[in-house]
């Protein structure tokens, strides 16, 4: 008994962090939504039947496009159907549609991807995907941990749509291992990965 007790204070003492897995099971798996544009996405715009509309459009920092007949739309903070609808609700007051798919819009750039990598990595920085990745890939992105990292302290920070800070705990020799797969969370827009 004595010996538990000596056990458990020097357990507590090292400081081991916990790593609660109903954490990792509350974060988004963004594959199953359509994304959200943002700043620098580069997109086609076609009108069936109508060749002079059709256009390839760069979401600039006001977060606008310009559309043929249409002029300029906000794009920012749409998915790809919402916008389509809206240039669509927009057209109809200056050519006849008809049908129902007749306005596609395809994302050829989705720059507007990024998330930071900062701390003890070999390359912190900015980056961006051209796909959704986890932040297994995200760490390897950037070189992974340096020498002097505190490997088990890492931790994913994440505004919350209220604009909260969360700040979701990571290890990455669990994590490398896979005897934690489920820290190996998806990194979404504008996430913050930390590795002190």
């Amino acid at each position: 008994m004595r010996y538990a007790l000596v056990f458990l204070i020097l357990a507590a003492a090292c400081g081991t962090p916990d790593y609660p897995s109903a954490v990792y099971a509350r974060q988004p798996d963004p594959r199953n939504k359509e994304i959200v544009l943002g700043v620098g996405d580069i997109l086609s715009i076609n009108v069936w039947d109508q060749k002079d509309l059709n256009t390839e459009a760069t979401i600039r920092p006001d977060g606008t496009i310009t559309m043929p007949l249409v002029g300029d739309v906000k794009a920012t903070g749409l998915t790809p159907t919402a916008l389509r609808e809206k240039i669509k609700a927009s057209l109809v007051n200056f050519v006849k549609l008809s049908g129902g798919n007749e306005i596609t819009v395809a994302v050829k750039a989705w720059n507007s991807y990024r998330f930071t990598v900062n701390g003890e990595v070999s390359r912190p920085g900015v980056y961006t995907n051209p796909n959704w990745i986890q932040v297994s890939d995200a760490l390897a992105l950037a070189g992974g941990p340096t020498r002097f990292a505190d490997r088990d302290k890492i931790v994913l920070i994440r505004k919350s749509a209220e604009g909260q800070s969360q700040y979701i705990p990571l290890n990455f020799d669990m994590l490398a291992s896979g005897k934690r797969p489920d820290m190996n969370v998806w990194v979404l827009p504008d996430d913050v990965l930390y590795v002190p």
